[in-house]
């Protein structure tokens, strides 16, 4: 959203920002334009840095009603022609724009949360771990915003589908693919010749970790490859990362600014994620000059050709990873090109600037076709 915010002030539109994050967190260029409620977020988190863990999502769903009672409150229909808001907070904000005959986009960065419950549930005890909690207030608001928004934009197709196949209309879907950073991101000399496949993102039962492992084993074992996690390690899948410890080299946490270094030493970029709206990590690493591989639902169709700049592959599939790993350790030279033809997809594909155009046309057309109704 705040990059999304960024591109609205290139596009010469009036922005307010409307954040839950202290001031402290928000971007320094976008500070001007941000109004802030973090009381209840501060305490959400430090609440969750304080052992024992929380077993519910009681301070999760305190902090979004408390913002969507304030945004109801600071957001100003006389002078906003669209509200476009993150789902979780409820509805309240939203049901004021439209009764003041302005126009409410409900923005998911993932698939249906419907859909997301029923894959996490299902992965959680295929791994033996508890289930994330989904709290019946949460679904409600979602459910609400889904149902009353003027439109519901989602970053890929895979996201579309699950609303498609939860009853959203395909007039009230719209796909908006993110964008990257092409001057943050772009390919540098690897240092070394060592076959190394990347995993970046938060190492999850939802990332897949547990499949990549499986597949990954084998092949690191016979030195064939090295494998890199980079990012937070999620306390869901603690478990496999202790059994499996022998097997990979843990990078830490980094920010984004960041990244690029650690993804020119990388052969490859591998996602074996269950469920999310788009990897923002795909467009990075291709950016980088790498060849990435990715399950169905990572958004991955909306960023390239299977066989072209990398591979797509099933959900839940360590034999397809492993035989995709593989196929590229035998086959440097395509590989090569492969990581070449996303590099320059990438670059096709506009970046941020595209995306905000997109998400600026969007508007437009949602807001006419409420004037036309009207």
């Amino acid at each position: 959203m705040f990059d999304l915010a960024r591109q609205m002030l290139r596009l010469g539109q009036d922005v307010e920002l409307f954040t839950g994050n202290p001031l402290c967190r928000v971007d320094n260029d976008l500070r001007p334009y941000a109004k802030t409620y973090p009381y209840l977020h501060v305490l959400a988190a430090l609440r969750h840095r304080i052992p024992p863990a929380p077993k519910t999502t009681w301070w999760q769903d305190r902090d979004l009603e408390a913002l969507g009672r304030w945004l109801a409150r600071s957001a100003n229909p006389e002078t906003t022609d669209i509200l476009d808001g993150l789902d979780g907070p409820g509805p309240a904000a939203g049901r004021l724009m439209k009764q003041h005959g302005k126009a409410w986009i409900c923005n998911r960065g993932s698939a249906h949360i419907l859909t997301q419950k029923s894959l996490l549930e299902e992965e959680h005890r295929r791994w033996g771990a508890a289930a994330p909690c989904f709290s019946p207030s949460h679904l409600e608001r979602c459910l609400e915003e889904y149902r009353e928004a003027d439109a519901v934009v989602v970053p890929s197709n895979f996201a579309k589908r699950s609303f498609l196949e939860h009853g959203i209309g395909a007039d009230r879907i719209y796909v908006r693919p993110y964008g990257v950073d092409l001057s943050m991101f772009h390919p540098k000399p690897k240092p070394d010749p060592v076959f190394r496949v990347l995993f970046v993102g938060n190492a999850s039962i939802q990332k897949g970790i547990g499949y990549l492992f499986d597949a990954l084993r084998p092949m690191v074992q016979r030195r064939c490859c090295e494998l890199w996690l980079i990012g937070g390690q999620d306390p869901s899948a603690k478990d496999l990362l202790t059994k499996n410890s022998d097997i990979f080299v843990y990078k830490g946490i980094h920010p984004r600014s960041s990244l690029a270094p650690l993804y020119s030493q990388g052969s490859v970029l591998v996602l074996p994620s269950i469920q999310e709206g788009l990897a923002l990590v795909l467009a990075q690493a291709m950016a980088c000059g790498l060849p990435v591989i990715a399950t169905t639902n990572t958004g991955a169709e909306n960023l390239f050709s299977d066989g072209v700049e990398g591979f797509i592959v099933p959900i839940k599939d360590p034999p397809a990873l492993r035989t995709r790993v593989d196929w590229m350790i035998g086959h440097p030279v395509e590989r090569a090109n492969m990581g070449e033809a996303a590099l320059e997809r990438v670059k096709s594909l506009g970046g941020w600037d595209t995306y905000g155009e997109q998400c600026l046309a969007m508007y437009r057309e949602v807001r006419a076709r409420k004037h036309q109704t009207a």
